[in-house]
């Protein structure tokens, strides 16, 4: 039953596993507050299927998961602000919903679960000891589906920071290659190595997991898709440098002693100090568990991956700056 809902598609990952589904002929669902913005904003020919609702209502989930065999919980607050109050309370209403449906969950994870200075490899059995408060969340996140489990069926691919056409919140779209592209803003430590995803390759490595015959996954799985390990930090600034046809772009290295300075009064800066951790540590996602389920993992080659989401960057920005006119 190729039948989804996907809570969050208007964002990166969300909009990239929605756009993986369709092109696959599934039919998708997904959840919107605005689903005429949704659809205006959407862009593409082909679209899912929206619906009225909020995540945060789970009267709203429950009714949109109705007959669908997916839920992908791909979601975050309006604004990514009340997240240590509100990013649970979500779940929750995913939980019920897929117990109600029969459906298996897909949260896409991350590394924040970890503490890097203790972790530089990170696979299905590594123990998770957060440093951040977002990262004690993620852990409950994934506590709360494998408690779940078997009853609730779950899915959970962690994958480094993405980059990809649609993935504007991320700091590949904000700092390293914020448009228009006049330097790039380096939050990494020289010589020090970065997990990175393609968004397009992990929305594909979740569409593979979703079409095994349902015995070959476990009722609760935590996967990694390593994605581009970037091993000196290098990596991705001569892959910007190469595609832009700028190899004097300047580089400029992420402010984060303002960021110390101004964290006292809450906000961005303190939000953003608690993931410095994994820019001044290396971190590696181990793959071979998600290779022997799926063969040959999707890989963009780099450069082709950095031109389209260069692309997307800068198709998002006119798109924000005609509404905003």
């Amino acid at each position: 039953m190729r039948t989804a809902l996907v809570l969050g598609a208007t964002g990166g990952v969300g909009g990239a596993v929605t756009r993986a589904m369709l092109a696959r002929g599934w039919h998708v669902t997904a959840l919107a507050r605005d689903p005429r913005r949704a659809a205006v904003t959407w862009g593409d020919s082909v679209a899912p299927e929206w619906q009225a609702g909020d995540a945060m209502n789970r009267a709203d989930v429950v009714r949109a998961a109705e007959g669908t065999s997916v839920i992908v919980h791909a979601v975050n607050p309006p604004g990514y602000r009340g997240w240590d109050r509100l990013v649970l309370p979500m779940l929750d209403n995913t939980l019920a919903a897929a117990r109600d449906a029969g459906a298996r969950i897909v949260l896409p994870g991350t590394v924040y679960n970890y503490d890097p200075v203790l972790t530089p490899v990170i696979d299905e059995t590594t123990p998770q000891h957060p440093r951040g408060r977002k990262g004690a969340i993620r852990v409950e996140m994934e506590r709360r589906l494998a408690e779940a489990a078997p009853e609730v069926r779950s899915l959970v691919v962690r994958a480094g920071d993405f980059f990809g056409p649609e993935a504007g919140q991320s700091w590949f779209a904000q700092a390293l290659a914020k448009p228009p592209l006049a330097r790039i803003v380096n939050p990494g430590t020289p010589g020090v190595g970065h997990a990175w995803a393609y968004l397009p390759d992990l929305a594909e490595a979740i569409l593979c997991l979703l079409e095994l015959p349902s015995d070959r996954l476990s009722p609760f799985e935590r996967l990694q898709f390593p994605g581009y390990d970037d091993p000196d930090g290098g990596g991705m600034v001569a892959a910007l440098r190469r595609v832009s046809g700028r190899p004097d772009l300047p580089e400029r290295r992420f402010p984060w002693a303002l960021m110390q300075a101004l964290s006292p009064f809450g906000g961005f800066p303190r939000e953003v100090l608690e993931v410095r951790p994994f820019w001044k540590h290396p971190v590696r996602l181990d793959g071979r568990r998600l290779t022997a389920l799926i063969g040959a993992l999707p890989r963009t080659a780099l450069d082709e991956a950095v031109a389209a989401s260069l692309r997307g960057s800068s198709c998002e920005r006119r798109r924000a700056l005609a509404e905003d006119s």
